[in-house]
């Protein structure tokens, strides 16, 4: 079973050749291209186990199928317009869907009306690979702003579509090797640092220095493109927390209120998937860094370094993946998302059951995290007539790495991220941990502060940065400058005495919540919608500082018992230089610098006193493309091997693959 691919060059050749039979037919595919994962109903995969069951081949396919030497041999949803899917255009009035009538447009005049839509400004939901997209005009400031309002979309950035490399090199500053994997079969959303000259509505990306590009990843998307002139904002298409709407009746009950047309076929999609995104990870490595792993990439097999039962592994809560694995090999599932969302459990749960038809894994055992309240962990503890595993957050994490570089032997690892239940019962999220696919325990940690309101200090860093003077001044937490008029000075003060008597405020060692602190100080932000901005907003802070920063705060590093990342002194240095008037960038600078050197220097401690070689940077805070690069080359500089994540996010994507490790593992012990 193998991912979708981008149209190949011979296809897209046919597509716009006048002559050929499948001019402008925006379903061409062969067996080098087109759909695959997202269309497969069963196993053994031909037409009959796919959504192209309904289409019968007419005498011109049907020969093309059964011919060795045409390169359509054995091509499971070959089709062209006599016999395949078609579009249809449904116009939504008043925001609320049609139903389809008699004079709905069809076949070319459905994507014209989608065309001429999107010139006019207006919102067209079209159907992908995967699922719907919602697309406008990306310099067109109006349209954009009223996609994010009625998406109820207010910071995450959208994705946008560019015609070819030339109009996506109008956009943004590409390197060969993002160029190569831009253009690459697998077409992900290529996150990069934005042109100077790019032509895109501020609405876009607010306030990033970056935007996310990608190319054509369908033929439809193809004619699209070329017939509107235009790059496209092309973003998932759903409401804020929802899932990306797949089923055409799905698309007109939940789009209709945002799209003005909608853009459908009728080849209907098994699997819903998402695009997948990636980073360049700049000096650190020539492979780019997975920030989501889906569309294209999906469901391709992992190999695991020792042989496992028939298993099940649940992942985390968030960003959440499962993973089923057999013998050697192992397939992640395709971004699932956040399990809180009814729609996004239930495609969870049926996810599992197709990856189990899909590569016959009936599971013997079942794998999953810690945390009693986690919905995967709930999905895991009910399934009946199998042996559980249960694997702690942060050991996932490490065996992940371990286990896709084939490594068995035991290494020393950060792992940082926003939270995960450790194994003392308290909020981990800043670990030095040492060990190997089976065990691992913990060496060393950031220094722990109070969580004010749990949850809440997650959606508001403001509570984050008064947690932290609170631990850093001893108590005392005056309002910084940054945030007044910003915060309520009452609620200020409450939070600082939630966090002096720890009153619903357990404790926590998280990176992630570090950074959102320093984020706060700053004044970048107080408030978030999503797990994680604060952090990406202060990292793109720190990149506009001088070129010649050099300079790192204090942040000692104790040798107690178990190691101690003491971040006061941090945190102090960060009040003095904001109130001397040191700008932002500097100081994000400046921290990111401390912060990378401290992580480098306890890692490398350990590692002497471990007898251990190998080093390991993983979790979701290893996104920071500056934190990453500094840390791996002040490890290489010790002689340490450095291992990061490479085919599979740093974030909790990976976790479901790391749980299946650690059980194959701990069952040969």
């Amino acid at each position: 079973m193998s991912p979708d691919v981008a149209p190949c060059e011979d296809c897209l050749a046919e597509l716009f050749d006048p002559g050929d039979r499948r001019h402008r037919y925006p379903f061409i595919n062969c067996t080098n291209c087109g759909p695959r994962f997202t269309i497969v109903r069963g196993v053994p995969y031909d037409r009959a186990r796919t959504t192209m069951s309904a289409f019968e081949m007419c005498s011109a396919c049907r020969a093309e199928y059964e011919d060795p030497a045409n390169r359509r041999f054995h091509a499971q949803p070959n089709a062209c317009p006599k016999c395949g899917p078609t579009m249809r255009l449904i116009v939504c009035g008043e925001h609320d869907s049609t139903t389809q009538g008699e004079g709905t447009p069809a076949g070319e005049d459905a994507l014209a009306g989608a065309v001429a839509a999107l010139i006019a400004g207006r919102i067209v939901a079209v159907k992908g690979l995967g699922g719907y997209h919602l697309a406008c005009r990306a310099d067109n400031e109006r349209a954009v702003a009223e996609l994010r309002a009625r998406k109820r979309r207010e910071e995450k950035p959208f994705a946008l579509m560019a015609a070819d490399l030339v109009a996506a090199g109008a956009l943004v500053d590409l390197t060969p090797a993002e160029r190569r994997l831009m253009g690459g079969p697998e077409r992900p959303i290529v996150i990069a640092r934005r042109h100077p000259g790019a032509h895109v509505a501020e609405a876009v990306a607010p306030g990033s220095p970056d935007l996310g590009v990608m190319l054509p990843s369908t033929p439809l998307h193809h004619l699209l493109l070329a017939d509107a002139g235009a790059t496209l904002v092309m973003t998932s298409g759903n409401a804020s927390d929802e899932p990306i709407a797949y089923c055409d009746e799905e698309a007109l009950a939940r789009l209709g209120a945002i799209a003005d047309a909608v853009l459908m076929h009728d080849r209907p999609i098994e699997v819903r998937v998402d695009d997948s995104i990636v980073r360049s990870r700049g000096a650190c490595s020539e492979r780019p860094m997975m920030l989501r792993r889906s569309r294209g990439y999906a469901p391709r097999s992992l190999a695991l370094p020792l042989q496992a039962p028939p298993m099940l592994a649940c992942g985390a809560e968030l960003k959440s993946t499962f993973c089923v694995a057999s013998g050697s090999r192992a397939w992640v599932s395709h971004h699932i998302g956040d399990l809180r969302n009814w729609e996004t459990l239930r495609a969870f749960r049926e996810g599992i059951d197709h990856f189990q038809a899909l590569f016959a894994v009936a599971p013997e055992v079942v794998a999953h995290d810690l945390h009693p309240d986690y919905l995967s962990t709930g999905y895991a503890l009910a399934r009946e007539g199998v042996e559980l595993v249960r694997v702690q957050h942060h050991h996932a994490h490490l065996a992940a790495v371990l286990a896709e570089h084939g490594e068995r032997g035991r290494a020393i690892g950060a792992i940082y991220d926003g939270s995960g239940l450790g194994g003392d019962g308290t909020v981990w999220g800043g670990e030095l941990l040492l060990g190997d696919l089976a065990h691992a325990e913990r060496v060393g940690h950031l220094f722990p502060v109070r969580l004010p309101g749990g949850d809440a200090a997650v959606r508001e860093p403001w509570r984050m940065a008064c947690a932290w003077l609170v631990a850093a001044f001893d108590g005392e937490a005056p309002l910084p400058a940054s945030m007044r008029g910003r915060v309520d000075r009452e609620r200020w003060e409450q939070v600082a005495e939630m966090a002096r008597r720890g009153t619903s405020s357990p404790s926590t060692s998280s990176v992630g919540r570090l950074f959102d602190a320093v984020a706060a100080l700053c004044g970048i932000r107080t408030v978030v919608r999503d797990e994680g901005r604060a952090a990406i907003e202060l990292e793109a802070v720190a990149t506009c500082a001088p070129a010649s920063e050099r300079d790192a705060y204090p942040l000692p590093v104790i040798e107690e018992e178990l190691l101690q990342l003491d971040t006061r002194e941090t945190v102090r240095a960060v009040v003095d230089d904001l109130a001397a008037g040191v700008c932002p960038a500097v100081v994000s600078a400046r921290f990111h610098n401390g912060l990378a050197d401290a992580t480098a220097h306890a890692l490398s401690l350990l590692a002497r006193r471990e007898g251990v070689r190998t080093a390991v940077l993983s979790g979701g805070v290893f996104q920071n493309r500056l934190l990453l690069e500094r840390c791996a080359a002040m490890l290489a500089e010790t002689g340490l091997r450095v291992l990061i994540p490479c085919e599979l996010p740093p974030n909790d994507g990976a976790i479901s693959y790391g749980q299946a490790a650690v059980a194959a593992a701990q069952l040969r012990t």
